[in-house]
C-alpha cells in the first residue's frame, strides 16, 4: 500500500538554484497519509446516513430555525460532502469510490453521532456494491454566522443605545460539521471515524450570502476529508554543485545547465560521461553526487542511493555520505 502512495512522489514540484561552486534543489518530500488503509482495500462504497425519516421532520424544521438553516438545505449540501469526496481523491490513487444511485440510510439528522451500523448490514452494502469496505457520511448538520452575529449585533445595540442598529453585515461564514465512519466488513473494526468542522467565509451581495455557499463548504469539507488518505508533501532542499574542476569544468557546466532547464536524463548523462572518462578526478565525485540527487527528482530512491553510496565510497565526497543517509531513512518510509 505504502508503495502505491509513494509512486506519486515522482510528480515533483522543484526549483533549481545555484550560487557561486554550489547549488541546490527543491523538491516535494512525501509524507504517509493520515490514515493507511489495508493492503486489500480497492473499492469503497460511500452512502449518506445523515438523512431522517418523514417522522423526524418536527425536530428537523426546530433546529433549522434556531440555528439560521435554510429547512432542507443540509439534505442537499450533505450530498455535496460526498462530491467532495468522490472528487478528492480520483487520479490521486488506486482507490475506487463506488456511490450507489439509490442507497440512502437513516441517522439521527443532527450533530448527534448514530449508533454503529450492524455488521450483517454493512456486509450486505459492501457485497451488493462489490467493494471492500463501507465509508459513511453518519451526520451532517450546517451553520451560518450570519443570522447569530447579526441578532448578537441588534441586541448590543439596544442595550447601548436604545434603539437597533442601522449597520448591514457584510460577510458570512458558513461551517458544516460531519461525522465520518470506514467500516471493514472483512475484519469487523472501524479503520476510521473522524469529526470534521469546516469554515468557508463568504461576501454578502445586498446582504445576502451567495446561494451556492453552502455547498461550495460542503463540498470542500468532503474533499478535504479524504486527503486524510493521500499522502501529503513537505518541501526539502538537495544540495548539488554547480562547477567541476580542471578540464571537467566545461563539461560539468553543460550539465548543471541541463538541470536547470529540467533536463535531468540530460544532465546525467554528461555526469556520468565525467565518472567514466576521468574517475581520479574531484569532480567526478561531485558528478556522482549530482547524478545521485537527479535520480531522486525523477522518483527512483535506489538509483538515487546507489550514486550517492559510489559518491562517498569510490570518491570521498562527504556532502554524498549525509545524503546517503537521508536516502536510506527515505526507502524505510516508503517501505
Amino acid at each position: 500500500m505504502k508503495n502505491i502512495y509513494f509512486l506519486l512522489s515522482g510528480i515533483i514540484a522543484l526549483s533549481l538554484t545555484s550560487c557561486g561552486t554550489s547549488g541546490y534543489v527543491n523538491l516535494n518530500y512525501p509524507q504517509e497519509p493520515l490514515v493507511i488503509l489495508p493492503d486489500n482495500v480497492s473499492n469503497v462504497v460511500l452512502v449518506n446516513r445523515s438523512l431522517t425519516k418523514d417522522e423526524d421532520k418536527n425536530a428537523e424544521t426546530m433546529e433549522a430555525i434556531t440555528t439560521g438553516e435554510v429547512m432542507g438545505s443540509d439534505r442537499i449540501a450533505s450530498d455535496e460532502a460526498m462530491k467532495g469526496v468522490y472528487d478528492g481523491i480520483q487520479n490521486k490513487s488506486h482507490i475506487q469510490i463506488i456511490m450507489p444511485d439509490t442507497l440512502r440510510l437513516y441517522g439521527t439528522g443532527t450533530r448527534l453521532t448514530p449508533e454503529l451500523l450492524p455488521w450483517e448490514k454493512v456486509t450486505e452494502i459492501c457485497e451488493k456494491s462489490n467493494a471492500d469496505v463501507l465509508l459513511v457520511l453518519e451526520n451532517f448538520d450546517s451553520n451560518s454566522d450570519l443570522i447569530r452575529s447579526a441578532v448578537v449585533d441588534q441586541v448590543n445595540a439596544v442595550i447601548t443605545t436604545g434603539k437597533p442598529s442601522a449597520r448591514i453585515p457584510t460577510g458570512a461564514r458558513v461551517n458544516v460539521r460531519s461525522y465520518w465512519r470506514l467500516y471493514d466488513p472483512y475484519t469487523k473494526t472501524i479503520i476510521d471515524q473522524f469529526q470534521q468542522t469546516h469554515y468557508m467565509n463568504f461576501d454578502l451581495v445586498n446582504g445576502v450570502a451567495p446561494i451556492n455557499a453552502l455547498g461550495e463548504t460542503a463540498y470542500a469539507a468532503g474533499f478535504d476529508y479524504i486527503n486524510r488518505f493521500l499522502p501529503s508533501y513537505y518541501r526539502v532542499k538537495r544540495d548539488m554543485y554547480k562547477k567541476g574542476k580542471g578540464r571537467d569544468k566545461d563539461l560539468f557546466g553543460a550539465g548543471w545547465r541541463s538541470a536547470e532547464v529540467a533536463k535531468w536524463n540530460d544532465a546525467i548523462a554528461v555526469w556520468k560521461r565525467i565518472v567514466d572518462e576521468n574517475p581520479r578526478s574531484k569532480s567526478a565525485g561531485r558528478a556522482a553526487h549530482n547524478i545521485a540527487v537527479s535520480y531522486e527528482v525523477l522518483g527512483d530512491t535506489d538509483l538515487a542511493l546507489q550514486w550517492a553510496q559510489r559518491a562517498y565510497r569510490d570518491y570521498g565526497d562527504k556532502e554524498s555520505r549525509d545524503y546517503a543517509k537521508i536516502l536510506l531513512r527515505r526507502q524505510r518510509v516508503e517501505g
